[in-house]
């Protein structure tokens, strides 16, 4: 068979099937258009979620005749004035859109050049000319596409619904209207005002386009790191959601959905979230225009860093040192003020006891037990200075955020009088994070202690989760559970981590086993490491179902107080949430 040459139309249909995608794709295009034509105000108005209607009416420089004729020829530009397509700066460049979108639908192109001269209008139906002349209409732009693949059945009838279509298109305009804060922006669907968006900057636009629920419970963003400059706002690892849908990243104020930053995004919330659910966030990353490739893929949504560890470093350090200041907020109650009350008296309490608050395991349930020793004859022991926490506290003689434990309801939540309210616990919750960042910082000093069981432990496994344990064997070393390869489908434990106390070691190594099978070795061993070691700690929490003293209920509630990240277990949810007083108050129909 002879190679032939293909007619433009067919061309421009192929290249149609990357550049347009489906009406949100088309909508972003004449949007970024727009922006790049100066506008200060872009109006956009949609039918059937774009399926019979786009239309994107502009402010901007507007176009000649002559030039509204040359913009839909393939790779024909004004955004490209020499060939060193690293310094663009501008959303579009490669001159594909007008054709793509010309070749599979009717595309009307009405403009007006800012300094003077009479409108004018260009038809193209399905890539045929199909009418051209005089138009009436103020300086600058105004496309309507109409009939999207129409006349291409086949892509057609791989479209979704108008209303998943129209989520799509609105999903569009947010990330472009987030990256120009400084560009008005107004959107109607079927005849409805939707967004209507004044100019302002970029903190007001992200606030007006994401949840108010973020005044409350999100971090602000700013750091530098070797000339690169992350700003924006990430939600509370208690805010979060089901799906990645409220997720922005913008490169040089070009928004982008790049696999490398939604994995330092996720990376940042390792042990904080569960691995189905996502934070908020809307985080911007300027760096030089030489450090970054924007011509990857048609669609340009994806970019390539020339040093991508660095971007990858900034993101998790700039997301871990906000949420580490802020570890012991909970999107689920206010947060305190009063760090430097509680924080002191803790302190007080620690220098009157003469023993540190450290986990150890109460010898009749086996179970880590809360901020006790063990005395020279064995047994459990309050430490000195505490003992008097298991009479009646007043909580207003003494500034513990968290307040004093009154009881347990259904063995499970401890339940505190603070000042202003009521606090509710989940104690195998809370219990999980304070086992977890004992781990964490035993592992940054060195190796975790380990308990050596008097006789080794058999475990039967099948062979492949044998494989995968004893190739983390040294990982797990480090995290203090030492284990050996005994026969092709045994495993023998030698030593479990000291906090962990007495652990079913079955149940361990079996979810240990499973996490390893989906980790693989697609993570650096850091991060590895953390997601193991949440693993154990959840082995080692003590659990729903066991009744704790008030001694240590209480001693639980003042490790919660100086313990980062308290706020939320190992997998996001709320280890605490409030009554206030005036809450309690409203249900009962007295305020």
């Amino acid at each position: 068979m002879s190679i032939r040459r293909l007619p433009s139309e067919l061309v421009n249909r192929i290249a149609a099937g990357e550049v347009v995608e489906r009406p949100a794709s088309a909508l972003k295009e004449l949007v970024e258009n727009a922006l790049d034509a100066g506008a200060t105000m872009v109006a956009v108005r949609l039918a059937a979620g774009g399926l019979e209607l786009i239309e994107v009416t502009d402010d901007g420089s507007g176009m000649s005749p002559a030039d509204i004729r040359l913009a839909i020829e393939r790779h024909a530009t004004s955004k490209l004035p020499n060939d060193r397509i690293e310094d663009v700066a501008s959303f579009g460049f490669r001159g594909e859109a007008l054709p793509s979108i010309a070749s599979v639908a009717r595309l009307t192109i009405e403009s007006r050049e800012r300094d003077g001269g009479e409108g004018w209008r260009l038809e193209i139906d399905h890539g045929a000319p199909a009418g051209e002349g005089p138009a009436s209409l103020p300086p600058g732009t105004r496309v309507r596409v109409e009939g999207l693949f129409d006349k291409v059945p086949a892509r057609r009838k791989f479209l979704r619904s108008p209303r998943a279509e129209y989520a799509a298109s609105l999903d569009s305009v947010r990330r472009l209207a987030m990256a120009r804060a400084d560009v008005g922006f107004t959107l109607d669907h079927d005849g409805r005002r939707i967004l209507s968006l004044q100019p302002s900057d970029g903190p007001g636009r992200v606030a007006a386009l994401l949840s108010h629920d973020l005044d409350r419970h999100g971090l602000g963003i700013d750091c530098i790191r070797d000339g690169l400059h992350l700003t924006g706002v990430v939600s509370l690892p208690t805010f979060n959601r089901g799906m990645a849908d409220q997720q922005y990243l913008f490169v040089n104020s070009r928004p982008v959905k790049d696999r490398l930053l939604v994995g330092a995004l996720r990376g940042a919330y390792r042990d904080l979230l569960a691995r189905d659910r996502h934070p908020v966030a809307a985080l911007f990353i300027q760096v030089a225009g030489d450090e970054v490739d924007i011509n990857v893929h048609p669609a340009k949504t994806e970019v390539r860093f020339r040093d991508p560890a660095a971007v990858r470093g900034l993101i998790i350090g700039g997301l871990r040192a906000a949420l580490d200041e802020a570890g012991h907020r909970s999107s689920a109650r206010e947060q305190f003020a009063a760090t430097a009350n509680w924080t002191s008296e803790f302190d007080r309490l620690a220098r009157e006891s003469e023993h540190p608050a450290t986990f150890f395991t109460h010898p009749e349930s086996g179970v880590p037990a809360f901020g006790g020793v063990t005395d020279h004859s064995g047994t459990f022991a309050l430490p000195q200075g505490r003992a008097e926490m298991a009479a009646p506290i007043n909580p207003t003689e003494v500034h513990y955020p968290l307040g004093i434990a009154r009881g347990q309801v259904a063995a499970t939540y401890i339940v505190a009088e603070a000042e202003d309210g009521l606090v509710i616990v989940d104690q195998h919750a809370a219990h999980e994070r304070l086992v977890l960042e004992r781990m964490r910082k035993a592992s940054a000093g060195g190796a975790i202690a380990r308990q050596a069981l008097l006789i080794a432990e058999p475990v039967e496994m099948d062979e492949v989760d044998c494989d995968r344990l004893e190739g983390a064997a040294g990982e797990l070393g480090e995290l203090g559970l030492e284990i050996e390869r005994f026969g092709p489908t045994t495993m023998l434990v030698r030593a479990t981590p000291a906090p962990l106390g007495k652990a079913d070691v079955p149940g361990l190594l079996a979810d240990l086993a499973g996490e390893l099978a989906e980790l693989g070795t697609a993570l650096a061993l850091r991060d590895r490491l953390d997601l193991v070691a949440a693993t154990i700690a959840c082995h080692g929490s003590v659990r729903a179902g066991r009744i704790l003293s008030v001694a240590e209920m209480n001693a639980l509630l003042r490790e919660m107080e100086v313990t980062p990240h308290s706020g939320q277990c190992n997998h996001g949810r709320p280890t605490w949430v409030k009554l206030a007083h005036g809450d309690i108050e409203k249900l009962f129909g007295r305020k």
